[in-house]
């Protein structure tokens, strides 16, 4: 079916957190969705509660792990008949733990995913969209990929990546003149599934271990804030949990940003 005379915003790990959060943020604005994720049925109660809230939405529900490489790649041909304005790459998760006694089983999947695949799917957005008007690329990060936390190493380490590629690559499209815009968005804790994934526990406690923290729907909301914006990164400030749209954090030879302003 040829969906190319519509638009479509695709989000990754949608299943739950902040990309179940973004869905129906961007369902109210009346955007047609594809959602993907491994889990089928929170997809499934995802597009119901979409189609409570906004009927007039189109969403499209794609099972996906995203920790093998092929599948991106099959992801991305099964999107070929779509137009994507906007392609989020949620999906991603955290490790606490040493180095030393980290399980290497776990760590290949966090780097399978929040790099890799991160990085074959945005450039393969970018390939194709790159000369299309107002289309966004937009990675979820975390303000500690630009914070080294104790305890967190190799997660962080996975983060840094996100943000530097992300801020270098929204500088090689303003300096090719592309239409594309890519951006980052820089969460600190917020409440999803992460603490639980994250630990290896079946229950987090987010108020025992945060003293502040964001919800999923508030970081959906920043997320709008950056994708309305000229600003290539979003981040939550460690001190005191605001929010707040940059340029660039990364310092970056010659700063085609400045020629935004």
């Amino acid at each position: 079916m040829d969906k190319t005379d519509l638009r479509y915003t695709v989000i990754t790990g949608a299943s739950s957190g902040i990309g179940y959060a973004t869905a129906i943020a961007f369902a109210k604005r009346n955007k047609n969705l594809i959602v993907i994720a491994r889990r089928k049925e929170n997809l499934e109660s995802l597009k119901q509660q979409i189609a409570e809230i906004n009927p007039k939405v189109e969403v499209i529900i794609k099972v996906c792990d995203l920790t093998n490489t092929q599948s991106n790649y099959h992801l991305f041909n099964e999107l070929e008949n779509y137009f994507i304005e906007t392609w989020i790459n949620n999906a991603g998760f955290g490790h606490y733990g040493s180095v030393n006694d980290q399980d290497l089983t776990k760590i290949e999947s966090m780097l399978h995913l929040n790099i890799e695949a991160l990085t074959i799917l945005s450039t393969l957005y970018v390939r194709k969209y790159k000369d299309q008007a107002n289309t966004q690329l937009i990675n979820i990060s975390s303000r500690g990929g630009y914070t080294i936390v104790p305890n967190a190493v190799t997660y962080c380490a996975t983060k840094f990546y996100v943000n530097a590629f992300t801020e270098g690559l929204a500088q090689e499209l303003i300096q090719a003149k592309a239409q594309l815009r890519a951006k980052v968005l820089a969460p600190a804790a917020t409440q999803t599934e992460f603490g639980k994934k994250a630990n290896n526990v079946d229950e987090y406690d987010y108020d025992k271990s945060f003293a502040k923290y964001h919800s999923a729907d508030q970081m959906a909301e920043f997320l709008l804030a950056l994708y309305d914006s000229n600003k290539i990164i979003g981040e939550i400030s460690t001190k005191d949990f605001s929010f707040s749209l940059k340029d660039s954090i990364f310092p970056y030879s010659g700063n085609p940003a400045e020629n935004q302003k």
